[in-house]
């Protein structure tokens, strides 16, 4: 790929709009990590990815070479099956284009849902699907382990990750609802390789989080909503033209 071929390649993924979009992603996947489904399992979810021990999880003894290949290879799992959802809603979307000012206002009423569904004011979809038990075969199975995590999380994260989704869809581009959902996913997956790497240390913030998990998923849904009350209004394309004015007076280095 020659280099204005790369320039443009990244000017299509993260231009425009997705200059809001990308963090909304990002936090989205954050805020996923400290939902019911995710936190209080995480030492279970250690030792699948891992072929280790609870006990050894949250003593941290394992190896750090075994804990980070394991739960990195676990991320590239369940993110294979965000990225790939994020492309086809992308695609989607592409086809839709010719209806972009009605796609952005039903995208912005569903955001305001999910938003509403995560912080526990709409009493619907608040449930998961998940395999209680795995066998315990080792890093070379994190992959496959994280692909069936990654569909069985969706029924508890789906408000978060439904509204990445739909910006996906906003955006109207394959490469930029895959570009969000792998944002996605590394919002969601970083902490658990950070939490495999040190659990012992970061027992309390854990414990935080399990002690405030619902004010941070009504924070989180806060977040949605606000994002969807500004598709809905047109404020989102308002910031985005501001965005693109302020990034004009840029020029590059060389």
């Amino acid at each position: 790929m020659m280099v204005l071929d790369l320039g443009q390649w990244a000017a299509n993924a993260v231009g425009g709009s997705m200059a809001l979009a990308i963090p909304v992603a990002l936090l989205a996947g954050l805020v996923s990590f400290f939902s019911p489904c995710v936190v209080p399992l995480l030492p279970g979810y250690l030792s699948y990815a891992t072929g280790l021990g609870a006990a050894e999880v949250v003593a941290g003894t394992a190896r750090r070479g075994r804990m980070l290949a394991g739960t990195s290879l676990f991320v590239l799992g369940f993110a294979v099956v965000f990225v790939s959802s994020g492309v086809a809603i992308g695609a989607l979307g592409s086809a839709l284009t010719t209806h972009q000012t009605l796609v952005t206002r039903v995208v912005g009423v569903i955001t305001i849902a999910l938003g509403l569904i995560f912080a526990g004011l709409l009493p619907i979809g608040q449930r998961e699907l998940r395999i209680h038990r795995i066998p315990k075969i080792g890093i070379a199975a994190a992959p496959l382990l994280g692909v069936v995590f990654g569909l069985g999380w969706v029924p508890c994260i789906s408000p978060t990750l439904g509204a990445v989704m739909t910006l996906a869809l906003n955006e109207g581009s394959a490469l930029r609802g895959g570009v969000l959902a792998f944002v996605y996913a590394l919002g969601l997956g970083l902490p658990f390789v950070a939490a495999g790497l040190a659990f012992s240390r970061m027992a309390r913030t854990v414990s935080f989080l399990r002690r405030h998990q619902l004010a941070l998923m009504r924070a989180g849904g806060i977040l949605l909503v606000l994002v969807g009350l500004l598709l809905v209004t047109g404020g989102w394309d308002l910031v985005v033209g501001y965005l693109r004015q302020w990034t004009a007076g840029f020029g590059t280095v060389i």
